[in-house]
């Protein structure tokens, strides 16, 4: 059987992690990234169970959770910092955070140890059923398979017509990367989230060296997603975490939350995955698992069965349940955040204490991916 070729738009976490499934698979594999050099948004990540089993299954694992933090206990506290509900991190599964460009470059090496080629500043701007791809240089090439990780704004996904639905969910978040000091502001070890009104302040430790903070707000609160960072404005809304504010300066990013849902998730030989299939908010922390363990099914589905519309559809039909039911979790779980503070401080005690409802949140969390 002739070796099979696969071009994948997109060197994020989904198109690394089907380049390296793929071409540990005996795929020939080319990845196109259009930046320079490998980048990600934002700053800290999360990698709960499901994701440390995709990434042991292609062999990043060691590289991607090195000097990273595995936090005792996840908080969540009200604007007094009075705790609300605390999960023991060890009755629940490992859960690492770590700096989300390590993560990448891991992910990157595992491929290339493959045998994937990763290709910069190489732009796909288009690709048909066919498996025809069209790179902003010229080039064209042919593929038994387009895998298309070209994130949000995919220019593939919009030009076959798969989209079916994005909407702008209400709300988005700073996110910053700072040096930890040690002092009585960033000491904890806990993950813990910090509500105040309709604000929310979530701190990551990411090993000793990093702290990872979000800073959520509404889209209507232009104080609040201010850049440079409004310290007075935050510091009044978390008095307790001023200090921590203060330090920021320059730093953080703001990204308005989306939501996106296909037709379907595939069209001919092309196949679209992470972001670009199924962005979502990133309140369970999901969005790079989900992208992960879909890549890795993808490139499973295609191995077991030679007939490619046959594998694709199949591999939509294992994996896009546990998907959106992450998005759907995910969305209600920021609903309750503009909640007035009492109703959703209740909400929060309840959930805490809901085997059932954190079997909701968690059910992505303990899932084992397809190839693991």
């Amino acid at each position: 059987m002739a070796r099979r070729h696969a071009e994948i738009s997109g060197a994020g976490f989904a198109g690394l992690t089907a380049a390296a499934a793929l071409a540990q698979r005996g795929w020939s594999v080319r990845v196109h990234e259009r930046a320079g050099s490998l980048r990600t948004a934002g700053a800290g990540i999360f990698i709960f169970e499901n994701g440390l089993k995709v990434l042991r299954a292609i062999g990043a694992y060691d590289e991607a959770v090195a000097g990273g933090h595995q936090a005792p206990a996840r908080e969540t506290r009200d604007a007094r910092g009075r705790l609300l509900a605390r999960l023991n991190t060890s009755q629940d599964g490992r859960v690492y955070t770590v700096v989300r460009q390590q993560l990448l470059e891991a992910v990157a090496q595992a491929a290339r140890r493959a045998g994937a080629e990763i290709v910069m500043n190489s732009e796909v701007v288009s690709a048909t059923p066919r498996g025809e791809l069209t790179l902003a240089s010229g080039e064209r090439a042919t593929a038994d398979l387009v895998v298309a990780a070209d994130g949000v704004n995919s220019r593939i996904r919009d030009a076959l017509g798969l989209l079916k639905s994005r909407v702008t969910i209400g709300d988005g978040a700073i996110r910053v990367l700072m040096p930890r000091r040690g002092d009585a502001v960033d000491s904890a070890d806990e993950i813990v989230e910090h509500w105040s009104g309709k604000r929310r302040l979530l701190y990551v430790p990411c090993g000793k060296p990093w702290l990872y903070l979000a800073l959520t707000t509404l889209l209507d609160d232009t104080a609040g997603q201010a850049l440079p960072l409004d310290a007075r404005t935050w510091g009044a809304s978390f008095p307790h975490l001023r200090p921590l504010l203060e330090r920021i300066g320059t730093l953080g990013r703001w990204d308005p939350f989306e939501t996106i849902h296909l037709r379907t998730w595939s069209s001919g030989r092309v196949a679209v995955v992470g972001d670009a299939a199924h962005a979502q908010a990133p309140n369970l922390g999901q969005g790079g698992g989900c992208a992960m363990m879909n890549a890795l099914g993808l490139a499973v589905a295609v191995d077991q069965d030679p007939d490619l519309g046959s594998a694709l559809r199949r591999w939509e039909a294992r994996e896009r349940p546990l998907t959106e039911h992450t998005q759907r979790v995910s969305r209600l779980y920021g609903a309750v955040g503009r909640w007035p503070e009492r109703l959703r401080s209740f909400t929060f005690n309840l959930a805490g204490r809901s085997h059932w409802l954190l079997e909701q949140r968690m059910r992505t969390a303990h899932h084992s991916p397809t190839g693991t």
